[in-house]
């Protein structure tokens, strides 16, 4: 979902191919043979993998649409010290809530979650403005921007969220909130509790 925001918000067009939940085709595992999963960006027959650096490239080679960073060196430190917390710090937790544990470790990664909340709602107060990447959707809203958020522990962040989703550019790829709710739900009902149903 990452590199398809970030190639709308900069009017890419492209071809998206989807994979099969579970399966693995003969492209995906030639174009990504180290990880040998989603998503791959192919551009010009060469590929590119992860999705923060996919946004990142997309960012530098269509470099005439709008700028995904800041313009200042410090803020484009900030901005990629702030995508990178979310996939290597925070995202691992959430993940780790649906992986089959103990009471004991689910509550301590509950813990670690709701935690890089309060940072990242914190983080986003010191922005003040509508996005992290200030008056439009930047490097830290995509790479949060495919989670959902509980009002009660972020309201600052579930309002940036809002304003994320009704962006044109992220609403053709962004899925159903009902539906995604309702999917996660069935694979691991403890995730309720990060969940919220913004209907």
């Amino acid at each position: 979902m990452r590199p398809r925001i970030a190639l709308n918000l900069k009017s890419v067009e492209y071809e998206f191919l989807e994979e099969d939940f579970g399966s693995k085709s003969p492209l995906l595992l030639q174009s990504n043979p180290v990880y040998k999963k989603m998503p791959v960006l192919i551009h010009q027959d060469k590929p590119i993998c992860e999705s923060l650096i996919i946004v990142q490239y997309v960012d530098e080679v269509w470099a005439s649409g709008p700028s995904l960073l800041p313009s200042d060196p410090y803020d484009q430190a900030l901005a990629r010290f702030w995508a990178a917390y979310i996939d290597d710090k925070w995202f691992p937790s959430v993940r780790g809530i649906a992986l089959p544990q103990g009471e004991a470790a689910k509550a301590e990664l509950m813990v670690h979650v709701f935690e890089g909340l309060a940072l990242l709602e914190d983080a986003f107060d010191k922005c003040s403005q509508a996005f992290f990447g200030g008056d439009k959707i930047g490097n830290v809203d995509i790479a949060l921007g495919s989670f959902l958020l509980d009002e009660a522990k972020a309201p600052k962040l579930v309002g940036w969220a809002e304003r994320f989703c009704s962006y044109d550019a992220v609403k053709e790829v962004m899925p159903e909130t009902d539906k995604l709710v309702e999917l996660l739900k069935c694979f691991k009902p403890d995730l309720n509790n990060l969940l919220v149903d913004r209907t």
